[in-house]
């Protein structure tokens, strides 16, 4: 078990675009990153091994964030591994169209179960480390501007995100003062062209500052999170103005 006395993120959905990112600046920011990895074992395995370079103590685990049982094993393994848990990044989400009115119970339990139940089990079993331990601890969920629009060929995905902006505020007042709870919902961040409906420049159009946002806006507000000790209850909009429309 790891005794340090450094600080330790217990992170999910670490080895996509985004969360490898985040996952090297919290290690940058003096943190042992524990994190979880669903189907792409060489992604998680090649992250480790940036991230060890940073923070030698760091691990991962297997886990699919739709099935409470594997979430409620990942942090037995945490447990073995470390003596303290000072934050929770929750970047895992599953994402894809399904237009109205033929979405499927498999296509609604993909999202829902996945962004929101994963999220909602994740952050019981974090708390119920931290609230046992004598200092102030953080969770950050990763949410969606989607959940202030209106997404016809989304509906599963979008009321997924808009329930994590509600658990955040939800989670923060019942173990507020000892446990801060906020969410952070980017923008475009990255185009991926298997999934995303827009092009990079039909994307850009709807986006007032016209640009993709960059990963590492997204890290400094991560970073301005983990500075501010004032902040509980809250979503920041990450998104370039987009919500202006």
């Amino acid at each position: 078990m790891a005794t340090s006395g450094r600080k330790v993120c217990f992170m999910t959905g670490a080895s996509g675009r985004l969360g490898s990112e985040i996952a090297l600046s919290v290690a940058g920011q003096g943190y042992s990153v524990f994190f979880t990895w669903h189907s792409s074992e060489a992604a998680a395995a090649g992250l480790l091994e940036k991230i060890r370079w940073i923070s030698p103590e760091s691990g991962m685990v297997q886990c699919h964030m739709a099935k409470t049982g594997e979430i409620t094993s990942a942090f037995a393994t945490f447990r073995e591994q470390f003596d303290r848990l000072d934050l929770l990044i929750t970047s895992a989400s599953n994402f894809f169209s399904t237009p109205l009115p033929d979405v499927t119970e498999a296509e609604w339990d993909s999202l829902v179960d996945t962004n929101l139940k994963g999220t909602f089990f994740t952050m019981q079993e974090a708390v119920k480390i931290m609230q046992k331990q004598p200092f102030v601890s953080r969770i950050i969920a990763m949410t969606d501007i989607s959940a202030e629009l209106v997404w016809k060929n989304f509906a599963p995905y979008t009321v997924s995100k808009a329930g994590i902006r509600h658990l955040t505020r939800i989670f923060a007042k019942t173990f507020a003062p000892g446990i801060l709870v906020n969410a952070i919902a980017p923008g475009t961040v990255t185009i991926n062209p298997d999934r995303d409906m827009d092009t990079a420049e039909e994307m850009i159009r709807k986006i007032p500052l016209k640009r993709l946002g960059d990963p590492l806006e997204i890290v400094r507000t991560i970073i301005f999170l983990l500075e501010n000790d004032y902040i509980t209850g809250q979503t920041i909009t990450v998104d370039g103005g987009r919500l202006l429309q």
